[in-house]
């Protein structure tokens, strides 16, 4: 499908061409060459090109979209690009709590995101500069049942008035021909472009890369982290929430946790004690390790590590638990003699401050038993050093 025109897109609409998709639903793409020689018997060849590019993208795509995947249609860079379902129906849960009703998505890609705002109930006009891009969001507003809701523009999004709208959501090209693009000032269009169209709104969100500098924030936006099954998958800028200007959040999905900053100072490095907190991605982004520690009661054990040491076992969503048995200075023979000795098979290598590679590790200490254990391979003030230990049971509190 990377190649795919327009025409070749629209021809996927006619009902050769939805036969033809729905044929190829569950097809083995280890049996494309095959599936295709077969398909061109009874159909045009471009047709069968362009339908297998997209059973392809869907299949890919079943990873963000669930069951929807298989219904939409997509663009390689689509898929790529696109938000991740929960993500996407979580930042519209906060859009209808703040009242918006009328939405504009600009950059909307394939619509990924305009989706979930409109099964909500809110208005979208979604926009986008490239026609095939904008036929994919349209076609995709009607298979998903949306399209009374969901208004398509072609366009350049820096042309389009917003006056009219509750909140703009912006959703830059942070791609570019070699890849992805660290600095905001260069992304599509440019952040600072961005932020003067979020400021005109009543609200506003923007969806940055999660690596964005702090000091690249506005003083008066709250910046927001979400993270996925332990995956952080974006950052968002705020704009017009009650939230207290340059307020820093993370939010754990599906869970829902948030946790709010509250501007703490570094926590005290302190020894290992017999729990090891390892802070969601989310957390650390947002810079609120601090705030993990003080409910934890617990400190550092490196001023410069992201781990969090506390006497006790606390259920705490935003941290995940280990009971450590062994503080020891990194040594990769003592590893493997501990790792012999306690009939460890199954290691699991962990690693923050740390040049060894967790593959090439293992296979220098050959585990073999029935046992398991983790390894954390990191420094303790100042120090390289292993830790080991275990996973430790703790439930943690549900919701925000």
């Amino acid at each position: 499908m990377g190649t795919v025109d327009l025409d070749a897109f629209s021809a996927l609409l006619t009902d050769e061409g939805q036969a033809l998709l729905a044929s190829l639903r569950d097809f083995d793409p280890g049996q494309e060459l095959a599936t295709a020689t077969r398909l061109r018997r009874e159909h045009p060849a471009g047709l069968v090109s362009a339908a297998l590019g997209m059973a392809r993208l869907r299949q890919r795509a079943a990873a963000k979209f669930g069951e929807d995947a298989y219904r939409m249609y997509f663009t390689p860079n689509g898929v790529e690009q696109a938000t991740r379902k929960p993500v996407a129906d979580y930042r519209a849960d906060r859009f209808r709590a703040l009242g918006v009703r009328r939405l504009a998505d600009l950059c909307c890609g394939i619509g990924g995101d305009a989706i979930a705002p409109a099964r909500a109930g809110i208005e979208v006009l979604a926009v986008d500069r490239d026609p095939l891009t904008c036929a994919v969001a349209r076609a995709n507003a009607e298979a998903l049942g949306l399209g009374a809701l969901i208004e398509v523009r072609c366009a350049d999004v820096t042309e389009v008035d917003t006056g009219a709208y509750d909140a703009v959501f912006v959703d830059p090209a942070r791609r570019g021909g070699r890849g992805r693009i660290f600095d905001p000032e260069a992304y599509s269009p440019p952040l600072s472009w961005a932020v003067g169209a979020a400021r005109k709104a009543p609200y506003a969100a923007l969806k940055i890369a999660p690596g964005v500098p702090h000091e690249a924030v506005p003083e008066e936006a709250e910046a927001e982290w979400i993270s996925d099954h332990g995956d952080v998958k974006e950052a968002v800028l705020w704009f017009g929430t009650a939230a207290a200007p340059g307020a820093r959040r993370a939010t754990l999905l599906p869970g829902g946790a948030s946790l709010v900053g509250r501007g703490l100072p570094d926590p005290a490095v302190r020894a290992v004690s017999r729990y090891l907190y390892e802070p969601d991605g989310a957390v650390i982004r947002a810079h609120l390790v601090a705030e993990v520690a003080e409910a934890l009661d617990g400190g550092l054990i490196d001023e410069t590590i992201a781990y969090v040491t506390a006497d006790e076992l606390r259920p705490v969503p935003y941290a995940t638990a280990y009971e450590i048995t062994d503080v020891l200075p990194f040594n990769l023979k003592r590893l493997k003699a501990l790792v012999r000795e306690r009939e460890i098979g199954v290691l699991t290598v962990k690693k923050r401050g740390s040049a060894v590679e967790p593959e090439e590790l293992r296979r220098k200490v050959k585990p073999q038993g029935p046992g398991s254990a983790t390894v954390f391979l990191t420094r303790v003030n100042g120090a390289p050093s292993m830790l080991l230990g275990r996973p430790a049971v703790a439930t943690a509190a549900p919701g925000r």
